[in-house]
């Protein structure tokens, strides 16, 4: 049996799409390729050009492919999570099986039965999250295959979204003439990368995902997927004021607001950081001068997630996982730590190849859904192994005689001998 698994894991953002192909292989992941493409099309997270995204959608996948040597057919989606929430059900299965043992097909059975669950017309069933088992009166968060039980007792997390948004997005990614393995909303998928389950046990742990156009906030307590919200602010915004105000092209402008620009102006200087010709004349913009530019659209975001997280802050004790595109904001974390009591922490990931916070819902894509995977199709890839196989099948090659390091280390040798 082959214990190696590829997939492909797509995140469709607000000015780029983001793929990430990478493998299981005996329990280890490895990162094979990643592909970013600009894109526009999205407005406050909803598709407005659907052409332009199925493009672009396309270009990265035959990037990834003709890379790889392989045709990507199928990926893991991850959706925003507008007006995500969740449906918490217990369901009874009764085991009728000769042997009474709990199977696998016992747990799959709950699950359908959730999924049965009522939900308002305007939402969709994203996931359906088993979080712990009861059997013979012992309650688990680990699945009970094999134990003896009559019945099997299981707590489901339904977690639902915006029905819109989220059509649009796999419409997209099949015009584009891939197949959906699955979807995730992207606050799930960073909590399950990042372990926040099990940190939220003791704590309440808020997924702050900061992009251009968007900030996303969810909960994470007692282990479990709590809330989310949305609001339709990012750090675009304060780009935009130094393209405004200095008229700047929009890259260079978000290259100063990540790098150069200090969110505590206290700590700035007024010596020049960036110098260009304007109508012929040279122009220069100081520390200070571009601090002072956006710190009105910075307080204001500040005073949102002031609002948004005070009252989780004072139910108990509570840590704020900064994430997304924003993370690359030099300061961004001590900014936030400042105006929050709670503890701030910025989170990147640990795999080789994508070290960056950009890419922490995209891959966290791959351990939601290594979780289930036994529940749904556990043969599934997102290419056609055997053709993967054969394009990275190893071939030696006959090493020249002449030019092999050891001949030469002889050569130099006997040479030296002789003279």
């Amino acid at each position: 049996m082959n214990n190696k698994q590829i997939f492909a894991a797509l995140e469709i953002a607000d000015h780029e799409i983001r793929l990430i192909v990478g493998e299981f292989y005996n329990t280890r992941f490895n990162v094979i390729k990643v592909e970013r493409v600009e894109v526009s099309g999205l407005s406050n997270l909803h598709i407005t050009n659907d052409k332009s995204i199925t493009e672009a959608i396309k270009k990265a996948v035959d990037n990834a492919s003709n890379k790889i040597g392989a045709k990507i057919e199928k990926v893991l989606l991850s959706i925003p999570s507008v007006n995500a929430i969740r449906i918490p059900v217990k369901v009874n299965v009764k085991n009728n099986s000769i042997d009474k043992k709990i199977t696998i097909l016992d747990i799959k059975n709950a699950i359908n039965k959730a999924m049965l669950t009522e939900i308002d017309d305007k939402l969709a069933l994203i996931n359906a999250i088993c979080v712990k088992y009861t059997t013979n009166g012992i309650t688990s968060r680990r699945m009970p295959l094999g134990e003896v039980s009559d019945d099997l007792n299981v707590h489901i997390d339904l977690l639902c979204a915006d029905k819109k948004i989220a059509f649009e997005y796999a419409q997209c990614v099949e015009r584009a003439g891939v197949e959906v393995i699955d979807i995730s909303l992207d606050s799930f998928a960073i909590a399950k990368e990042a372990c926040l389950f099990e940190q939220s046990v003791s704590q309440n742990v808020v997924v702050l995902k900061l992009e251009r156009g968007s900030t996303t906030f969810a909960l994470i307590k007692n282990g479990r997927f709590q809330n989310c919200e949305v609001i339709e602010k990012g750090f675009g915004e304060w780009v935009g004021k130094i393209c405004d105000h200095y008229k700047l092209p929009l890259d260079v402008a978000t290259r100063l607001c990540k790098y150069n620009a200090k969110l505590d102006i206290k700590q700035c200087v007024n010596s020049p950081i960036y110098i260009w010709a304007n109508n012929g004349e040279t122009a220069t913009i100081s520390e200070l001068q571009l601090s002072e530019s956006i710190a009105k659209v910075c307080d204001e975001w500040i005073e949102m997630l002031n609002e948004v997280c005070t009252p989780i802050i004072d139910s108990g004790p509570t840590q704020i996982i900064v994430t997304g595109e924003g993370t690359e904001i030099v300061g961004i974390e001590e900014y936030i730590k400042q105006k929050l009591t709670c503890a701030v922490k910025k989170y990147t990931p640990e795999t080789l190849g994508v070290r960056s916070a950009t890419l922490s819902s995209c891959l966290g894509l791959f351990y939601a859904y290594a979780d289930l995977h036994l529940l749904l199709n556990p043969e599934v890839n997102s290419m056609d192994m055997d053709q993967f196989m054969e394009t990275v099948q190893y071939k030696p090659l006959k090493a020249d005689e002449e030019n092999t390091l050891t001949n030469k280390l002889k050569t130099m040798l006997f040479d030296s001998k002789n003279n």
